[in-house]
């Protein structure tokens, strides 16, 4: 309790476009054992976003979900809180990125908005970025035109490397919709903590029938 692959089975039901999972090394979110029973009934697509150790690459490969999402959270990390400096990380990045390929699994690396990291992404050759939206959530409620500059300029330089574009965290009902009007070439959004809170009042139903519209 809760039954982990009933819920990903009704977020599809209620008209989700995905199942995004984030298994950490302690077990506290989702488990390994929980990734491999969602991944045979998700019928949509299945994100695997993660720490690239060396067990989290042995899952995704036996997984072999739609896409990979690679997050540079230390082990003890209580959530994401940085994007990947992809110069520093290049080797390492590049590396994980051609093995995960040569297995048929789109990959994305998590981001910030600095231009500098987006062109390194592009470098290391993964097929998407996820923009990492904590800084335009805090910023959203003081003045929203500031808070999302940086990441249509994140965006568009994406884009224009050949690069796909994700984004996610912290991402809201009050500030979903504001976001994807605004960010070009937007490819998906993962929403985890803000849908299932918003879903113990408002049902997990509904709940995805509101974010789905602010999407349209």
């Amino acid at each position: 309790m809760p039954d982990v692959p009933l819920a990903a089975q009704r977020c599809e039901q209620f008209g989700a476009d995905g199942v995004t999972v984030h298994p950490r090394p302690d077990g506290r979110h989702i488990t390994y054992a929980d990734v491999r029973e969602i991944a045979p009934i998700v019928t949509t697509e299945f994100n695997i976003e993660g720490y690239p150790n060396s067990s989290f690459i042995d899952l995704v490969k036996e997984v072999k979900p739609h896409q990979v999402t690679l997050v540079p959270d230390a082990p003890d990390a209580i959530t994401s809180n940085a994007g990947w400096d992809t110069i520093t990380h290049k080797s390492m990045l590049s590396e994980i990125i051609s093995e995960l390929k040569s297995c048929g699994i789109r990959t994305s690396i998590f981001v910030d908005t600095e231009l500098k990291h987006i062109e390194g992404a592009a470098n290391i050759h993964t097929d998407r970025i996820e923009l990492y939206t904590e800084s335009y959530a805090t910023a959203f409620l003081l003045d929203k035109e500031s808070a999302i500059s940086p990441f249509i300029r994140a965006a568009k330089l994406a884009n224009d490397c050949g690069l796909g574009v994700n984004a996610g965290h912290d991402l809201s009902l009050e500030n979903l919709e504001f976001f994807a009007a605004n960010i070009p070439h937007l490819d998906e959004v993962s929403i985890g903590h803000a849908l299932i809170s918003d879903a113990l009042y408002l049902g997990l139903e509904e709940t995805i029938k509101r974010y789905k519209n602010c999407l349209k």
